[in-house]
């Protein structure tokens, strides 16, 4: 892309796995896959072992966490840090291997387990995700968060009325949640269910825990619907001058062709959320 603004380093740091996005393009028409992974199903409690140090350069938190996690293999926390760092700087494969290894050593730890899933689907092991990730929670105390990824692992694999049993099971104890929504959301623009997922991710960005992804997959999903100022309005809402002005450029690189035609065979900034 020739040209890249808020919004598109926003939406790389933030977009679903080229699985997903693969799936957009037999949904949609076909399109060049832009992928990257941030995030995690890994529980508050893990989440907060981490001090408040934590650095935030990506880079510079897998130097740490990997040199603590080399000092010690086995343990849960180092080993769930370094793998999330990983994927922030998109080693993705090395996220898999170091947190394989932290669950061999550590059978049954059902945080490390969600870590690895999730790992697992980023890297577009979409099956054996699903499998692990099965495990990381029980049905007498499942985990919302682990089921909405789950339901994207399914998506990935084409199952969408399977991945959103799974979505409706997480908003069964979350309602309205936003991150689950918009899941739910892609999932049906996916299937070009286009009403169907506006709605949803209507009712997602109605929510104050709203974010910017949220924003960028309705807006894109308005703008497949050819209503493309509207899309626009969406897209640049509460944002400086400069700001708006690049993302709308960015979306109508999107969606349009050069002949100013809708386009559905070109990368777009889906996002898949799993917080």
């Amino acid at each position: 892309m020739r040209r890249q603004s808020n919004l598109a380093r926003h939406a790389a740091r933030h977009l679903a796995s080229a699985a997903l996005v693969a799936i957009l393009a037999a949904g949609l028409g076909g399109c060049q896959t832009m992928s990257d992974v941030t995030g995690s199903v890994a529980s508050p409690e893990s989440v907060a072992s981490r001090t408040d140090s934590t650095p935030d350069d990506p880079r510079r938190a897998a130097e740490l966490y990997g040199d603590r996690y080399r000092k010690n293999p086995k343990d849960v926390d180092s080993a769930i840090a370094y793998g999330q760092a990983l994927r922030a700087t998109g080693q993705r494969s090395q996220a898999c291997a170091v947190l394989e290894q932290a669950t061999i050593a550590n059978p049954g730890n059902k945080p490390l387990l969600a870590a690895y899933g999730r790992a697992l689907a980023d890297n577009g092991n979409s099956q054996a995700a699903f499998d692990v990730l099965s495990r990381a929670h029980t049905p007498e105390n499942p985990d919302w968060r682990i089921l909405s990824v789950q339901g994207t692992t399914l998506d990935k694999m084409g199952k969408h009325e399977e991945a959103r049993r799974y979505y409706a099971s997480a908003l069964r104890f979350v309602p309205d949640e936003p991150s689950v929504l918009s899941n739910l959301g892609l999932s049906y623009m996916l299937t070009k269910e286009l009403p169907k997922a506006e709605e949803t991710l209507r009712r997602a960005y109605a929510s104050a825990r709203a974010d910017a992804r949220i924003r960028q997959n309705l807006a894109l999903v308005v703008g497949l619907q050819g209503r493309f100022a509207e899309a626009e309005s969406i897209v640049k809402a509460d944002l400086p001058a400069d700001e708006a002005a690049a993302n709308v450029a960015y979306l109508r690189e999107m969606l349009n062709r050069k002949d100013g035609r809708p386009m559905a065979s070109r990368s777009a900034p889906v996002v898949a959320q799993d917080d």
